[in-house]
Parts: C-alpha cells; sequence; structure tokens
C-alpha cells in the first residue's frame, strides 16, 4: 500500500508539523497519566480505521512498558477486567468524544461525570484535548491512507 500524498515530502507539512507537535509535548507533559495517553490514543485510532497510529501508539505504549494482554484488550475494555476505573471513564470519554456524530447529544452527562470522578480539571483539559489531537492525526491518515506496520517506537521523538 502507498499513500495518496507524501505529507512527509511537503515543506508545509514540516512547518505545520512542528507547531502541532509542541502542542503534542504541552499534552504529553501534562498531568494526565502517560499510560492513559496511550490507551486513549490506540483507541481513538481503532474507531476511527488509522492504522498507521494504532500501530505507533500500540508500540509505543509496549515501549513505554504497557503489557500485550492490555493493549489486546483496548479495543474490548468493556469486557476486560485489566483496567482501572480511571482508565474506563477515559475509554469511554474517548469512545463518546470520537464518536460525537453518532449522538446528537454529543457526550453524555454520565460519561462526563464518570470521567470527572477520576480527573481533576487540568487532566480532563488534557483528556479532552488529547481525544482532539488524535482524533485529527486519525483523519490525516485515514485521508491519505498511510501504511500501517513500519513504525519504530519514538521515531518522530
Amino acid at each position: 500500500m502507498q499513500a495518496r500524498l507524501n505529507l512527509f515530502g511537503q515543506p508545509l507539512t514540516g512547518t505545520f508539523l512542528k507547531h502541532l507537535n509542541a502542542a503534542g509535548k504541552a499534552l504529553a507533559d501534562s498531568g494526565l497519566p502517560a499510560a492513559t495517553q496511550e490507551l486513549v490514543k490506540l483507541r481513538a485510532s481503532q474507531i476511527n480505521g488509522c492504522g498507521f497510529c494504532t500501530d505507533m501508539h500500540a508500540k509505543d505504549a509496549a515501549e513505554a512498558g504497557e503489557t500485550a494482554l492490555r493493549l489486546n484488550l483496548v479495543a474490548a475494555w468493556r469486557e476486560a477486567t485489566v483496567f482501572t476505573e480511571a482508565e474506563r471513564a477515559a475509554l469511554e470519554l474517548t469512545e463518546q468524544g470520537t464518536r460525537i456524530a453518532d449522538a446528537a447529544g454529543g457526550v453524555p452527562d454520565e460519561v462526563w461525570a464518570r470521567a470527572a470522578e477520576h480527573y481533576d480539571e487540568e487532566q480532563l483539559t488534557a483528556l479532552v484535548l488529547l481525544i482532539g489531537f488524535i482524533n485529527f492525526y486519525n483523519r490525516v491518515n485515514v485521508a491519505v491512507r498511510q501504511p500501517a506496520g513500519s513504525y519504530r517506537p519514538g521515531q518522530f521523538a
């Protein structure tokens, strides 16, 4: 498979990604646990069918010490017993925030309330921004059919 467009060969991409990655660094350095961040990025990428980001975030999470069991169960987190209540709330918010078009009212109040039980305002801010951030990347990669499978952990660090 070949991408429809070589984004990395475009000068605009380099300029744009420099700024976007600075925003990503701010999220990475937030008070939201790193493991939760990777689970959120992985789940949104699965929902959006973004192979490139699914590959990247599964590998980055594994490199950071995440277990294969937990990574393999992210797609079925509701039935899995390996996630904390806080992680489950983050994954639920991720699904609702990613599937906004599927719900006329947006993120339900009860989903927000469950997340707010586990995360303070700074962490909730980081979580919401992270959900939007990964959805942006997913949409770009899906639109250009960015191939998956060759990512190396830390490749874009």
